[in-house]
């Protein structure tokens, strides 16, 4: 239990923070790895009150509940409250620009805002490993798990892994600047969807070969080693059976691969895919390709192109 200095909570300030997206998976490392990306990002306002309680409300479009139980965010905070010594109400706006069901960390970005804000009204009395772990429930009221894959970056910033859940023991790793195309497809892929297909069990050599993988996806980011981190983009384990969720899948991989991206895959559960680039300039061709290849498919897409992340969620 944390104990809280109530009579030093400043009750009239309003704490604004960006939230950024994020990339799960990082194709190979299911659960593990992760990235922040600097575009798109939500936005949590918020401020304490002395009547008890959390109230939400949506500056979007997009009709999320604002009971605090089933409310992504409203659950994080629940987790945050019931570690302090003291009950102060909770008033926060989310305005969400990471649509729901697009891969990119939305439930994520509200969760781990909704809990940075909470921590720097209250003082910083939570270290970053707390927050996590109070973000989580948001993972769990979206998904149905407990996983920090999307949570640690967008709370740390950069590239992180997830060494073990339980307990939480997270590691940020250093990475050199990668320019990263991410195209949106309009169509939604629910998490607990994409989860519920996948297999339950692998085969000895599968495991061998992705086990690899990871290992030298992490070697790359470390040496800055732009041709490992390619050869290391792979996954043999989930992205052939998420895949069949995504129409044009194939073709965008393929194609980029051909327009010179290190690489890359699907972005979470989907229906979003990233792509890794050298440069400002391959990452707008890759992007341009994305879009052309739904257009030609007659669905609708956002394409982003951004780099990554380095401070995670930040006080706007």
């Amino acid at each position: 239990m944390i104990n809280i200095e109530f009579d030093k909570i400043d009750f009239d300030s309003r704490l604004k923070v960006e939230c950024p997206a994020t990339v799960a998976n990082m194709v190979c490392g299911f659960d593990i790895l992760g990235m922040a990306l600097n575009d798109p990002c939500d936005i949590v306002e918020m401020n304490l009150s002395k009547e008890p309680g959390i109230r939400i409300l949506h500056a979007d479009e997009f009709d999320l509940p604002t009971d605090p139980v089933k409310n992504v965010a409203g659950a994080a905070l629940l987790d945050l409250l019931h570690a302090c010594d003291k009950q102060v109400g909770i008033d926060i706006t989310i305005t969400k620009q990471i649509k729901p069901g697009s891969g990119l960390g939305s439930s994520a970005a509200s969760s781990a805002g909704a809990v940075v804000a909470a921590n720097i009204l209250l003082g910083k009395p939570f270290s970053n490993l707390d927050l996590v772990r109070f973000a989580m429930a948001g993972e769990k009221v979206a998904s149905g798990v407990k996983h920090a894959d999307n949570i640690a970056p967008c709370i740390m910033g950069g590239v992180t892994l997830i060494r073990s859940i339980f307990p939480l023991d997270i590691i940020q790793l250093s990475a050199p600047m990668l320019y990263v195309a991410v195209v949106h497809p309009q169509i939604e892929v629910r998490t607990s969807d994409a989860r519920q297909i996948l297999r339950k069990e692998v085969l000895l050599k599968d495991a061998i070969r992705q086990w690899g993988n990871i290992a030298g996806l992490v070697t790359g980011l470390l040496q800055g080693d732009f041709d490992l981190i390619g050869r290391s983009l792979e996954d043999v384990i989930i992205e052939p059976v998420r895949s069949i969720l995504i129409p044009g899948f194939d073709e965008v991989k393929r194609l980029s691969n051909e327009a010179g991206a290190l690489g890359g895959g699907i972005s979470g559960s989907g229906p979003s895919i990233f792509m890794l680039c050298r440069n400002h300039a391959n990452a707008e061709s890759i992007a341009l390709i994305m879009r052309e290849i739904y257009d030609k498919l007659g669905i609708d897409c956002k394409t982003y192109v951004t780099t990554l992340n380095e401070r995670g969620v930040r006080v706007a």
